[in-house]
């Protein structure tokens, strides 16, 4: 019996008002808390692991389960939240994500904890999807941009904001508050949601078309090719049979997924949407901008912790610094490209032509430097992320039918989440693989001379240390580079992909 699409309703609008902005912060603060329930745990994890008898290798995992059920949440959440409604399925997984966390410091085995964390990020990652389903949705063409603004402070404000707070979680408090920080948060997000969101009928009859074998082959395909690039490095990528395995899963299950969404009625991906080609540009430059978005801030942190000795408390500055930065940024990048004759496209591209240069600075630096000689860096950063992230955000949803919102959010969303895996894999990789190399170097110039220099630094373990953070520092100087190079590439696709497009309704007239 042939499968035929049900008419596609959109839900009515709602005018907005007070209680609109009051749903919509709430949602914008569950997303955040998700987000930084990931950064936070995964920053804290020596105090948890020390704390929990876990050792190092059991503590990637919990990072690893957390991020590749999040990520695959991601893509099918949109299509959730529009059959249950937004605020039922918001309050739903938002009091799930919060139970999960008061649980995981009671997990009587490593196992059980694994189970808690893995189920947390999966209701984790079907938060941020919301939050763009609500600026679509219910935000008037004047000001929606600033919606896309809340919403980029998942990318931009989120990610600085977790050293911080673990640092004040672990130093100040305890450990468990690293799992429990989200419940004061999630209380008054549900709070601000049950008042503010309007109430949809249920749309239960989209279970007649659920599309099964979307979930059975992208949930498992997205999962594995998370667990690929978070363990990769660790386990030696190919020389690895699990990783091998795990990435035939998930390239053979991805294409058929995608072969899926083709043709079935009701998918999660509308694949024919990348006919848009600003809605294509601006998925394939998001996923560029956060990789190195992610990237580029674990440099500094990488090398003070490693060569400088410095603990998180004397490292947290640099990522708050751009966190509040962004609180007074992204309004005044979200009012910018508002304005009628500015083209957000070149918005983006001095964006990323910011980011290029503070790479380009980054690459010049020594085993000299110290937390100071990066806060020049970091002010480039308060302004290059929100002209990145923004101006992509308005090219992909110009003209967007609101029937499209959810198939664009879980696009958005799944292209955010892998980035964000990727640039982490990035990070490790080549710190990893430039660091063997300059060590390999620096030891082949020593030679004949490595006895002598041994005696004269008290031995060769204090050479060893110098050679390693010696080569930490050429490496480190290596990723700017690359970051650069990836950088100056998006530019270059800015005018051969994207084309202009208007603020829906400017702030002043051209």
């Amino acid at each position: 019996m042939e499968i035929t699409a049900q008419p596609k309703v959109s839900p009515a609008a709602a005018t907005f008002n007070l209680r609109i902005m009051t749903g919509l912060v709430g949602i914008l603060l569950a997303s955040l808390i998700a987000g930084l329930n990931e950064h936070v745990t995964d920053i804290a994890m020596p105090d948890v692991q020390g704390a929990m008898s876990i050792s190092h290798d059991e503590g990637s995992w919990l990072t690893t389960l957390y991020e590749a059920t999040q990520v695959a949440a991601m893509a099918f959440a949109p299509w959730f939240s529009a059959t249950l409604s937004l605020r039922r399925f918001t309050l739903s997984v938002t009091a799930a994500f919060m139970l999960l966390g008061v649980l995981c410091p009671f997990a009587s085995n490593l196992h059980q904890l694994y189970l808690l964390r893995a189920l947390q990020g999966l209701f984790g990652g079907c938060l941020p999807p919301m939050l763009m389903s609500v600026a679509l949705r219910f935000l008037p063409p004047g000001i929606k941009l600033y919606g896309l603004g809340a919403y980029a402070l998942t990318a931009t404000f989120g990610p600085n904001l977790g050293t911080p707070l673990a640092v004040l979680w672990t130093e100040y408090v305890g450990w468990r508050w690293a799992f429990w920080q989200v419940v004061p948060v999630c209380l008054l997000a549900m709070s601000a949601v049950y008042w503010g969101i309007p109430q949809d009928p249920l749309r239960l009859e989209r279970f007649r078309q659920f599309n099964w074998r979307g979930v059975l082959l992208g949930f498992p395909a997205i999962a594995s090719l998370v667990i690929v690039l978070e363990q990769g490095t660790r386990l030696g990528w190919l020389d690895s049979p699990f990783i091998g395995r795990m990435l035939a899963l998930g390239l053979v299950s991805m294409t058929l997924f995608m072969v899926n969404e083709w043709f079935h009625p009701l998918p999660f991906f509308k694949v024919q949407q990348l006919a848009r080609r600003n809605l294509t540009f601006s998925l394939i430059t998001l996923g560029g901008v956060l990789v190195i978005l992610v990237a580029v801030p674990g440099i500094p942190a990488a090398y003070l912790a490693e060569v400088q000795g410095y603990r998180p408390l004397q490292i947290a500055p640099l990522a708050l610094y751009v966190a509040l930065g962004q609180l007074l940024a992204l309004p005044l990048v979200s009012s910018l490209c508002n304005l009628n004759r500015v083209d957000c496209r070149w918005v983006l591209a001095v964006g990323l032509g910011l980011i290029a240069l503070t790479c380009y600075l980054g690459s010049a630096m020594t085993s000299d430097w110290i937390r100071n000689n990066f806060y020049g860096l970091q002010m480039l950063q308060i302004l290059a992320q929100p002209m990145a992230v923004i101006p992509l955000l308005m090219l992909a949803t110009n003209g967007l039918p609101p029937i499209e919102g959810p198939s664009a959010s879980a696009w958005f969303n799944t292209v955010k989440g892998m980035a964000a895996v990727v640039g982490t894999g990035v990070l490790e990789g080549v710190t990893t693989m430039r660091e063997h190399f300059h060590s390999h170097t620096l030891v082949d110039r020593l030679g004949g001379r490595s006895l002598w220099l041994a005696q004269q630094h008290e031995g060769l373990t204090r050479l060893a240390g110098q050679i390693r953070a010696q080569a930490l520092v050429l490496a480190s100087a290596d990723l700017y580079r690359v970051m650069a190079f990836i950088t100056l590439t998006l530019i270059i696709f800015i005018p051969l992909m994207a084309t202009r497009v208007y603020p829906p309704r400017p702030v002043k007239d051209a």
